[in-house]
């Protein structure tokens, strides 16, 4: 597709050179007339036959810039509108998304508390942490690749892809006899998973139009903390009370009636999907350097030392990988992923400021339960309570922050606003030791201000790119987000290593930990929560230099506007 379709928030008129929304074709036809005119004009006024006569200079300079260029008819809009959705069907159709996506975020923490009953049924410990890596490494490769594929052959084929995998994933791993048919279930299993989260929010784009979507993003961001907050729990009763099989058998029907429910619409739902060739080479590249990284990202400071030959090895091939997938995708005519696509005012900003949200809140999640284990003395339930204000404020910050987006011109102040905020109070659990209910109390008003970003920085990269790239763009988006916070929260562990010792093991709340004096855990999490906090002032500095680009969709009432 011509460059110029990517400006669809400007829509600048360019003549001649491609057919955008149908307003380019009026303007491109009134400028060839305006040209004909002229050349009419001259050739009346001029003494030679037509065919002798020499051009003025501007009007050769304006016909030398008509490109010759021929437009595929499937490029074009649509001559007539597609009917729009009813409310009941755009509430049927986001019903539908919000299940599936809830498929998706539980089975990423519904497993971790079934992992010793499974350990002890298959008489395997040592590779019980394969059951949550191959799942994690699956789903983060897959992202770009779906979302880049939703583009190429539409979001209906690939949504079905995606749940269809993750069923079959979920029925093998349901009956698998071993371990090694777990692993391998699982890593399936997360190819589906890793598909639905990409191509759920580019529907979301194809049927809510910018301007109200940002409303919608909060309840996306609710399922994620009711399954964050349900799956631990689920898992230990299904393992302790029923049998461990059964948190995978759970998502068959849920997996069938989120197709029920979501394929009979789809057929309404605006076609914005491109058919070209598909890059797969460019593909490959993109997932083997993802894996890599992954791989680092689990197995560093715990498998494995971080300066080991296995680890400089496994960094060396992840960055080997990297150039040679920018050295295809700049020479490549149809790239996997355009690079172009990734610049810009607004698409890296909007990045890195949602992947430092959430690489906080993903670190400090997996983290404050020791801290409250052994400076608070709580029980590892009641520290797994004590979650709940980061997890269920944070979705309060993004439903305002979607709300503002609906009304407001200048929507970034909210998520200006509310990031400042959290690296305030970042910086004073940074600078202060607080009782719990203090420490809770702020760490409620900490989410509260960074669960602004995750609405504006989605709303904002999908409203500044063509309708036929919404699917590579987020797919891009949830690559990059998955990448930051593994790498955060093996940041955040490699900070408490350094600050208690070696001796200490980050994430097992029990025996050594115990023993860990409450005045060193303090001095420790001061460095994490300076850590967050120094994450959120990243990400309201890249709000601040993000373009606030007008969102389309319904005019806002005037006195609203601002």
């Amino acid at each position: 597709m011509h460059p110029c379709a990517q400006a669809s928030a400007a829509r600048e008129i360019c003549p001649l050179r491609c057919l955008r929304y149908g307003d380019s074709i009026s303007a491109a036809l009134a400028a060839q007339n305006n040209i004909t005119s002229d050349m009419n004009k001259h050739q009346r006024q001029g003494r030679e036959p037509a065919d002798q006569t020499t051009l003025p200079d501007d009007i050769g300079e304006e016909l030398s810039r008509i490109t010759t260029e021929v437009i595929d008819v499937s490029d074009a809009p649509p001559i007539a509108p597609p009917a729009p959705l009813s409310p009941d069907e755009v509430r049927t159709i986001l019903m539908s998304l919000l299940l599936t996506m809830f498929l998706a975020a539980l089975d990423q923490t519904i497993v971790a508390t079934a992992l010793p009953t499974i350990g002890r049924q298959f008489n395997d410990v040592s590779n019980l942490s394969w059951v949550i890596t191959s799942y994690l490494l699956a789903s983060t490769a897959v992202a770009p690749v779906f979302g880049t594929l939703s583009d190429i052959y539409g979001r209906r084929v690939m949504i079905t892809v995606s749940l269809v995998l993750f069923t079959a994933g979920s029925i093998l791993c349901a009956v698998a006899p071993n371990m090694t048919v777990l692993i391998i279930a699982r890593g399936l299993q997360g190819l589906g998973g890793g598909g639905i989260m990409p191509v759920v929010q580019t529907v979301i784009s194809d049927v809510v139009s910018p301007r109200e979507r940002g409303r919608y993003q909060a309840y996306f961001s609710g399922v994620w903390m009711a399954a964050g907050l349900l799956g631990p729990v689920l898992g230990g009763v299904f393992a302790e009370h029923l049998h461990w099989s059964m948190i995978f058998w759970i998502n068959v029907p849920l997996a069938v009636g989120a197709l029920f429910l979501l394929l009979p619409k789809m057929g309404k739902i605006p076609v914005f999907h491109r058919r070209r060739k598909v890059d797969w080479l460019g593909g490959v590249l993109l997932m083997a350097s993802a894996v890599m990284v992954m791989l680092v990202l689990s197995w560093g400071g715990n498998r494995y030392a971080w300066l080991s030959p296995a680890i400089m090895a496994m960094i060396g091939a992840s960055v080997a990988l990297a150039f040679a997938f920018v050295w295809h995708a700049r020479n490549a005519d149809e790239p996997f992923l355009p690079l172009p696509l990734m610049g810009g005012t607004v698409v890296p900003y909007a990045m890195v400021a949602g992947g430092c949200a959430l690489g906080a809140i993903t670190a400090l999640t997996v983290h404050l339960p020791l801290y409250y284990e052994v400076v608070y003395h709580l029980t590892a339930s009641e520290a797994g309570l004590a979650l709940i204000p980061l997890a269920a404020v944070s979705t309060c910050g993004a439903a305002i922050a979607g709300r503002t987006m609906a009304r407001a011109k200048h929507y970034k102040r909210v998520a200006i606003a509310g990031t400042s905020a959290a690296t305030i109070f970042g910086a004073v659990l940074t600078v202060t030791t607080l009782p719990l209910w203090g420490l809770l109390v702020v760490l409620s008003l900490f989410a509260l201000g960074l669960g602004t970003t995750f609405p504006v920085s989605v709303v904002s990269l999908q409203n500044s790119v063509a309708r036929a790239q919404i699917g590579t763009v987020t797919g891009a988006m949830n690559f990059f987000r998955s990448l930051m916070s593994s790498f955060m929260v093996a940041a955040f562990s490699a900070i408490l290593l350094m600050s208690l010792g070696a001796g200490v093991s980050i994430g097992e709340h029990r025996g050594p930990a115990n023993a860990i004096p409450a005045a060193d855990m303090i001095t420790a999490f001061h460095y994490v929560f300076g850590a967050a906090t120094a994450l959120l002032a990243c990400a309201a500095l890249c709000i601040i230099l993000m373009e606030e680009r007008p969102l389309a969709g319904p005019s806002m009432p005037a006195e609203m506007a601002e």
